[in-house]
């Protein structure tokens, strides 16, 4: 019921500052939902503003493997976190295919890598530079093992175990199954000062409460992923980094702009900045507000941000 008053409000909202919902729905526009909490809430803000156009939602939950073919036949309709350093390759694809359609970047700039907290560096001289951890994986060690340090890896296909052997990183590779066991490992070793490595991203709200710096890898560059004489290991991909710019965009089904053009150009005008999106999920992440509330709180405060994304001429 509750969503139903905000639906409401925002209607009667629209209707007041003469703009006209689009009651022009022929199926149901699919939003991909995946498993990280600012994509969740920016897809619920997306369909919360697309409904209030005039247009059935449905949102669909799945790994990020599993949409590529689901949004390039049309079985899904929208995505709207692409991010570069994890989704470059399947989203390169799908648009020289011309199965989707490149919607826009987010003005923040994304950046996704080994990651550890800044007290660390009292136990490895030499960081953030990646040559440190040859001098110290020990101090990172887990387990049996005490001379392997553990990288703690996400869900997310990472070239980890290649930049390990790369690199030769006296280090073993641990992924978890969903990203918010990161930040359980996290705030345990935070709260004793142990040393940990784990994979993190920005933006991200762990740039909020907790004071760290990604590993500074060589330089990332395309060639790196392809020519193994490319780079500091002549005999070897994967001797880099990953992307420190990278694109965060929004894409659609290529046959939603013939279906519903003025659905697409809302999308297109929808984009959130680097402290925007951190701020989502420190909503969730931290406060422990539910997706939905999270959504919910950000068009209340955010208004004049929405309503001008919704001020435009179009009929589909």
């Amino acid at each position: 019921m509750k969503n139903k008053i905000i639906s409401f409000t925002l209607l009667y909202i629209l209707l007041v500052n003469g703009i006209t919902p689009l009651y022009a729905s022929r199926y149901p526009i699919k939003i991909i939902t995946n498993d990280w909490t600012t994509q969740i809430v920016l897809s619920i803000i997306t369909g919360e503003l697309l409904e209030n156009r005039g247009y059935q939602i449905e949102y669909i939950n799945m790994p990020t493997s599993a949409q590529w073919y689901k949004i390039g036949s049309g079985t899904v309709h929208v995505q709207m976190e692409v991010w570069q350093g994890t989704m470059e390759e399947e989203y390169l694809y799908l648009m020289e295919s011309h199965s989707i359609l490149d919607l826009g970047n987010h003005p923040a700039t994304t950046r996704e890598d080994w990651w550890y907290p800044e007290y660390v560096e009292k136990y490895c001289p030499g960081l953030p530079n990646w040559q440190a951890l040859k001098k110290c994986a020990h101090v990172f060690a887990k387990g049996n093992d005490e001379q392997r340090g553990l990288y703690l890896g996400g869900p997310w296909e990472k070239p980890d175990s290649d930049r390990i052997i790369a690199l030769g990183l006296n280090f073993n590779l641990v992924r978890v199954s969903h990203g918010d066991e990161l930040w359980v490992e996290l705030e345990n070793a935070y709260q004793s000062e142990k040393p940990i490595v784990l994979f993190n991203w920005t933006p991200n709200w762990v740039e909020l409460k907790y004071k760290g710096k990604f590993i500074e890898f060589p330089e990332y560059d395309a060639k790196c992923e392809i020519d193994p004489s490319w780079g500091v290991n002549p005999y070897s991909t994967y001797d880099c980094g990953n992307p420190k710019q990278g694109w965060l965009k929004k894409i659609a089904w290529i046959g939603l702009k013939q279906d519903y053009p003025c659905a697409v150009q809302l999308i297109e005008r929808i984009e959130l900045n680097g402290s925007q999106f951190s701020t989502l999920s420190y909503w969730v992440d931290v406060e422990k507000l539910s997706h939905q509330q999270a959504a919910e709180r950000w068009l209340k405060e955010n208004e004049p941000v929405w309503r001008e994304w919704l001020r435009f001429s179009c009929k589909d």
